[in-house]
């Protein structure tokens, strides 16, 4: 019974071994590089190694990645008043101060909260992307009134042209009349009586 049970054990202990062995000898190397402009992708000397080249316009090759450009985060976008005002509060403690130094340090912190949530509707993503939606807006809307002309000058020109046929054969439609008018009539032959037996 007891060599049976090992036996077992042993089956179903190789059974999951496989898995974390086979994980151990990973797959191919995965390699992300950025390149700019007309740059070209080198191929990867690792036999093992699958190289993916990100194209960026070559504009971009020096500037700060955008996804890091419209951090609110940033001393960089921070004001100069906003600076001076996180300075005024150092060392600020006792009522209204929302610090657990001093007597009533509790009560402002009610209202840091508000500004702070004030400060992060201001400057958080939806923000910046309501910005960019607005943009988008303003940029389409301002190519209404130009693609609008354009419809309406290109429905102007089918109309004429129309008008134009529409005239052709009008006029084809009066010559024929016209040419029908000066013949006479061709007269259909009368069909013989027939012969009297």
């Amino acid at each position: 019974m007891k060599t049976g049970t090992l036996a077992a054990l042993l089956l179903i202990g190789t059974a999951f071994a496989a898995p974390a062995s086979a994980q151990e000898a990973a797959g191919d190397k995965v390699v992300q590089k950025i390149v700019y402009g007309n740059d070209t992708c080198e191929p990867s000397t690792d036999p093992n190694e699958i190289v993916v080249c990100m194209r960026m316009d070559e504009q971009e090759r020096y500037r700060i990645p955008e996804n890091l450009r419209n951090d609110p985060n940033s001393i960089a976008n921070t004001s100069w008043t906003e600076r001076v005002r996180s300075m005024e509060t150092v060392g600020n403690f006792g009522t209204d101060s929302c610090s657990p130094v001093g007597v009533g340090g509790f009560t402002g912190c009610t209202q840091s909260l508000v500004q702070a949530a004030r400060l992060e509707k201001k400057t958080g993503e939806t923000a910046v992307a309501g910005r960019l939606i607005e943009e988008e807006r303003q940029r389409r809307l301002s190519n209404i009134d130009r693609d609008a002309a354009a419809v309406e000058a290109r429905q102007l020109e089918v109309e004429a042209q129309l008008d134009s046929r529409k005239a052709e054969r009008e006029a084809a439609a009066a010559a024929m009349r016209a040419q029908a008018d000066g013949l006479e009539p061709v007269r259909k032959p009368e069909p013989e009586a027939p012969a009297p037996e």
